[in-house]
């Protein structure tokens, strides 16, 4: 399993109308546990996947002014498959392009 990382074009100050929508996002992606709730079942708030443990197999995300950040130890190929799945569903739901500028997704 290696670490990766992504941020997406979700903005920390975007509307309020496209943050009520991230944690139906969330629900509908593979390995979704949800929240953390503190100790060992991880940081309290932060969203997860399959596990809230970060020496298993995991993915978790936090709000920066980069964007929405997902960190995740994974196979290569599973996450190349869970990142495509988030980017479609979100665009979907939110309604305009999700992506990752850093890799020119999306125009900023």
């Amino acid at each position: 399993m290696t670490n990766h990382e992504m941020n997406l074009n979700i903005r920390y100050d975007a509307a309020q109308e496209i943050w009520d929508k991230v944690p139906l996002i969330y629900g509908q992606l593979n390995g979704w546990i949800g929240y953390g709730t503190g100790g060992e079942n991880g940081e309290n708030g932060i969203p997860y996947w399959f596990s809230f443990n970060e020496n298993e197999k995991d993915i978790s995300a936090s709000v920066e002014p980069s964007g929405l950040h997902f960190s995740g130890l994974m196979d290569p190929n599973e996450w190349v498959f869970w990142v495509k799945e988030i980017k479609e569903i979100a665009t979907r739901e939110l309604g305009y392009k999700v992506g990752e500028i850093e890799l020119g997704e999306i125009d900023f």
